[in-house]
């Protein structure tokens, strides 16, 4: 009898995919595959599929022998690559296992830096990289990052014990903690996880690894996952990858670093490299905004050749991906490496702007640009601006960095939960935190803006404000925030819930009480883009007029050649009767029947 054997392949090595596999290896995955193929340095790793997600959520939240099996054979591969043990007492194989989702969504799911990491391999990597506080520093992170991620136990609290460590020592940085006071430190967050858990945290690297893969499969499911996907319309059973990757350390010292740099500025869409970096750090710390990071542009005085070589990686994956490319880059003692890219988030006027300048640039069709731009990135557009006469009168808190464009007013709240809560009871919100967390989702997504005291410009705040077409302000250092009492002060003020506050994500400007809003003016590409759009499609505008003042606002917005309009009203292209959606009736001379006497006006006339 033929022995039956699993045909499914649900693991591939970087250099087995191709960014055409998203939907199989997860966007992360597949960029992976493809900057490896184009011989980019990327650490090398491998990625469990989507189709693994679906095949243990069938199984009930079990990982299959098979899967399990077929990981290890890859894990084997990878120790062969980097001449290093997984578990190793002298020279452990450190990884990385990170969720990646077809689609973008970031810091939705989990991510587990340094795993392979315990009481004897800790020991091995101080012995490999001759850097005590290093090793001891990553040993620190992964108990935090997999008690959070693994069991839940909120990593608040082991950041709490961090500040205390650091008040006693009267550290002001992370940085300044030596090899002595992180393995206190260690002892501390065991202590805490014995505590939480009431199990001691894992020893065996293997169990480490199992319990991690599912727990990034498992955060598919989370509620703040869920509420990404609902705001942006993304199907709840594509599922995500896993990715195994090498580790590269940024956290050794001053020759070393991490960063996120954009290929263009996310916010105006100008054609300048854009981006943040730290010194001495892991990715983490980038995205948390604990630290407020140094501009890209500094690296040019500080490591002149690894910021050469990065303007090159940037130039090189824009021209494969033609699009403005999102990279997460380490540097390792002076060596850099390339973590990730991605199409990169960006402001309705920022995608405008990209999509007219890559079709002057001769890397676009006028009809591919026009394919860019979705309908809700042109309703981004009509976000209004402060009144010129009221800001002169306003009073100036301070200034932080411009995140996210665009002018809101509203009350400030201190966590998502009351957010929401105001937002429910029709307040228009004003989220201040000290840092936002992926779990601040719904509460962002409620708020009118959002304003935080640590990050940068790539922080989790700014990177998904500017996603939502939201006003944001990040890392204004000048005001202090205590989220427990409630308060925020300034060096001229003290607020609390419920008190207003205006926000400018232009310039980075905060200012005291209500400023009144008005239109804003549309200008940059706009009117090119629109141009293209009219030798390209027949449109059709249709307004919802109940009184002769919609009427005229309707017409003031065509004349302008608007997509998207106020009251209702928006401009849709003519289509084929098959490419229709359920809900629209027109016929055949373009007459609607889902809306009361609607007003129409053929773009051709």
């Amino acid at each position: 009898m033929l022995e039956v054997t699993n045909l499914r392949k649900f693991v591939y090595h970087f250099n087995e995919g191709s960014k055409e596999m998203k939907y199989l290896l997860g966007g992360k995955g597949a960029n992976l595959a493809e900057m490896t193929n184009i011989g980019l340095p990327v650490p090398p790793g491998f990625t469990i599929t989507t189709e693994a997600c679906k095949d243990y959520n069938e199984h009930h939240q079990y990982l299959s022998d098979d899967i399990y099996a077929e990981m290890m054979t890859h894990l084997h591969i990878l120790e062969e690559e980097t001449g290093k043990k997984f578990g190793d007492a002298t020279n452990p194989l450190l990884i990385s296992v990170r969720s990646g989702a077809p689609f973008s969504m970031p810091g939705m799911m989990d991510t587990i830096l340094n795993l392979g990491l315990n009481d004897q391999s800790v020991l091995g990597l101080v012995q490999a990289t001759n850097d005590a506080r290093s090793s001891y520093d990553c040993y620190r992170r992964f108990i935090q990052m997999f008690g959070d991620v693994v069991f839940q136990i909120p990593s608040y609290r082991f950041e709490q014990a961090l500040t205390d460590l650091k008040e006693q020592k009267k550290y002001t940085l992370d940085t300044e903690l030596s090899a002595e006071d992180l393995q206190d430190l260690i002892t501390t967050y065991k202590a805490l996880y014995v505590s939480a858990s009431g199990r001691d945290f894992p020893q065996d690297p293997f169990d480490q690894l199992r319990l991690s893969i599912t727990a990034v499969f498992d955060s598919w499911e989370n509620p703040r996952a869920a509420i990404y996907r609902r705001l942006h319309h993304i199907d709840n059973q594509l599922g995500t990858a896993v990715n195994i990757q090498s580790m590269v350390f940024g956290n050794t010292g001053d020759t070393s670093g991490t960063g996120i740099a954009f290929t263009r500025n996310p916010s105006t869409g100008e054609n300048l490299f854009f981006g943040e970096y730290l010194l001495n750090a892991q990715g983490e710390d980038v995205v948390a905004g604990i630290r407020t990071p140094e501009p890209i542009s500094h690296l040019e005085d500080t490591m002149p050749e690894v910021y050469k070589q990065l303007l090159d990686v940037a130039a090189l994956l824009e021209l494969h991906y033609l699009d403005m490319q999102d990279i997460e880059f380490t540097i390792e003692k002076g060596e850099l490496f390339v973590l990730q890219t991605r199409n990169g988030k960006r402001t309705a006027q920022a995608a405008i702007n990209i999509a007219v300048d890559l079709v002057h640039e001769g890397k676009l069709t006028k009809e591919e640009a026009i394919m860019r731009i979705d309908t809700a990135q042109i309703d981004q557009l009509l976000h209004p601006s402060f009144d010129e006469g009221s800001l002169r009168a306003a009073t100036s808190l301070a200034t932080g960095l411009p995140a996210s464009p665009g002018a809101a007013t509203g009350q400030i709240y201190f966590n998502a939960e009351d957010a929401v809560e105001a937002a429910e009871r029709g307040e228009k919100v004003v989220l201040v935190r000290n840092e936002t967390s992926p779990e601040d989702i719904e509460g962002m997504a409620k708020s009118v803006a959002i304003l935080t005291a640590h990050g940068g410009m790539t922080s989790h705040a700014a990177v998904v404000a500017r996603g939502m077409g939201k006003c944001c302000v990040a890392g204004c250092d000048a005001i202090a925030i205590d989220e427990t009492k409630k308060v925020m002060q300034s060096a001229t003020a003290t607020l609390t819930e419920g008190d207003f506050l205006s926000l400018n994500g232009s310039t980075g400007s905060i200012y005291l009480g209500e400023i009144p809003l008005v239109e804003t003016k549309i200008g940059g590409h706009f009117e090119e883009l629109m141009s293209w759009v009219n030798e390209a499609k027949r449109l059709v505008v249709r307004v919802n007029a109940d009184s002769p003042e919609d009427l005229e606002v309707g017409l003031h917005f065509w004349r302008g050649g608007c997509w998207s309009l106020p009251n209702g009203a928006h401009v849709f292209p003519r289509r084929p009767d098959s490419a229709r959606p359920p809900n629209d009736y027109r016929g055949d001379k373009g007459r609607t029947n889902d809306c009361p006497r609607p007003f129409e006006r053929d773009a051709k006339n």
